[in-house]
């Protein structure tokens, strides 16, 4: 299928495919990984990073573009909106419909509280649907939790806050068990013994899959959870300011109908934050594999209302995102690819890295790769590398990508190309955002009582960088926990008297940094008006 200004280099690449295959290279030290990252990775370019001026994080650097959002205007005024008239009056409010909101939104309802689910989109529309590669969880005999944990907690980069990452690892079996319990089709050997494999940073194969679409299965499940227990789930309606009461506790939200534009009250006596990531906010121009919905909606919330952020200048590109076709540009490559065996490779057909280093150290390398080595595939809208997936069924046997990687597969071969036969290019693609909201163990955050938050939105369970897995893990575990947690605590609370207060207070700490802007926040959804001139 590929074009003619492709075939030099794909001559390069299946010439070269024999003795890749049996190329092992070494992994890089601590010192060669430090200076690749300060050289290459996104996170470590200054000049795309700003300054807070305001709130619990004033002083911190993040991403620019978050940083409009966090020192934005809210979208309401206090006196918007009559706090009296309430439409809807639960025990624990659910903001988000994705892998962590249902989880929590099950648990919550399983243990008796009055549970509602609102969702800017539709249940489901979340990074949780677009994970592909599976869940982490040491539950085979050669594993435990402690190397797992030491496996994540130096992925990394020793930053993770470890009360959380204990509780990630140790709870990570009964997680598993909990959704084959609920229904999830995990890939199992005819003897019922789940399949495992390696992830990029691991030292034991635990990585739990269902093919290539684990997410799509995890999320199926669970929103079949959800509806059967009949939790009432608010769809296309967005929660645009969190309501507290006199003594700074969360005690509710505002909501917006997406087509109407009608806003309501929900009152809540806690609330947990489920709203996933930023990619969709395209940070430094790259593309993304994120859902429609993912424009760090939870961080603005949280943020004005008082909560204190954890590492949000750390974001994850993913190492693999499809650069070609443009059709897809930016689309996830699972890194499962790579676990059955493709190796990634360069113009002339050399393979350049481990094929299972670190999400953040395969990034850095690909783009070193594409700029300061001058070895990458010119696409006609950038640079990419080549990622060797015919390898997969050299090494596997015939027919291994059709069963293990089917939807990677299909999605390819849409545009022509048989990635049993042909290799795909790729380029990071910003996938996953690591820093978020703090919580303590129990998923409440420190500086907002009755406010908690699961799932992508939080910060400090992976530290600097995530190992493959651990998401699906972390929206699970965390999803869980928050949704008992808050479930518990609603059955002491007494809420006061419910504010906006904190609108105003929050502009009056703007206006006396010196910020005039025109943006509002949270953005919710996306904006690819074109800008140009041209007619």
């Amino acid at each position: 299928m590929y074009a003619t200004e492709f075939q030099e280099s794909l001559k390069a690449v299946e010439a070269a495919r024999e003795a890749n295959i049996a190329c092992e290279p070494a992994r890089m030290t601590a010192k060669e990984k430090e200076d690749l990252l300060a050289a290459y990775h996104p996170d470590y370019k200054k000049s795309e990073f700003a300054t807070l001026r305001v709130g619990p994080n004033k002083g911190e650097a993040v991403p620019r573009e978050l940083c409009e959002l966090l020192e934005a205007n809210s979208r309401i005024h206090a006196d918007d909106v009559d706090l009296s008239d309430v439409r809807y009056d639960v025990d624990v409010l659910v903001i988000g419909g994705g892998g962590a909101g249902a989880s929590a939104a099950i648990e919550a309802d399983a243990a008796g509280a009055r549970t509602m689910i609102v969702t800017k989109l539709r249940i489901g529309d979340a990074n949780t649907m677009m994970a592909e590669g599976g869940i982490q969880a040491a539950d085979k005999e050669n594993d435990s939790p402690a190397i797992h944990f030491l496996d994540a907690y130096g992925g990394g980069h020793f930053a993770a806050k470890r009360e959380l990452l204990a509780k990630l690892v140790c709870e990570a079996p009964e997680a598993i068990a909990w959704l084959n319990n609920l229904g999830v089709e995990f890939d199992k050997a005819p003897d019922g013994t789940m399949i495992t494999t390696h992830g990029g940073g691991t030292s034991r194969k635990r990585m739990h899959a269902a093919k290539d679409y684990s997410g799509a299965e995890i999320m199926r499940t669970l929103r079949d959870e959800v509806l059967n227990r009949g939790i009432p789930v608010v769809d296309f309606t967005a929660a645009v300011e969190l309501i507290l009461d006199g003594k700074g506790r969360a005690a509710g939200a505002v909501l917006m109908n997406m087509e109407t534009r009608e806003l309501m009250v929900a009152r809540a006596k806690t609330v947990i934050i489920a709203t996933g990531g930023a990619g969709r906010m395209h940070y430094q121009g790259f593309p993304t594999s994120n859902h429609y919905g993912a424009t760090a909606d939870g961080l603005v919330l949280g943020y004005r209302a008082g909560a204190k952020l954890l590492y949000a200048d750390t974001l994850q590109y993913h190492p693999t995102g499809a650069a070609f076709p443009q059709q897809i540009f930016g689309a996830l490559v699972t890194e499962k690819v790579r676990s059955l065996g493709a190796k990634l490779v360069n113009r002339q057909g050399r393979v350049f890295m481990h094929p299972l280093e670190t999400r953040d150290v395969a990034a850095a390398s690909i783009i070193r790769e594409c700029t300061a080595r001058g070895m990458g595939v010119d696409t006609g809208s950038g640079e990419a590398v080549w990622l060797d997936t015919p390898m997969i069924e050299r090494i596997g046997g015939e027919g291994t990508i059709e069963s293990r990687i089917p939807a990677m597969m299909r999605m390819f071969m849409r545009y022509g190309i048989d990635i049993r036969r042909e290799p795909i290019l790729v380029y990071p693609t910003l996938h996953y955002q690591n820093g978020g909201l703090d919580i303590n163990v129990d998923g409440m955050t420190p500086n907002v009582e009755n406010l908690f938050v699961a799932g992508e939105a939080v910060g400090g369970i992976h530290g600097r960088n995530r190992l493959m897995g651990n998401s699906l893990l972390d929206v699970i575990v965390f999803g869980r926990s928050a949704g008992k947690n808050a479930a518990q605590t609603a059955k002491t609370v007494r809420p006061g008297k419910p504010t906006l207060a904190h609108i105003g207070k929050f502009d009056a700490e703007r206006a006396a940094a010196g910020i005039r802007t025109d943006a509002v926040s949270p953005r919710l959804l996306p904006d690819y008006t074109r800008r140009s001139s041209e007619t």
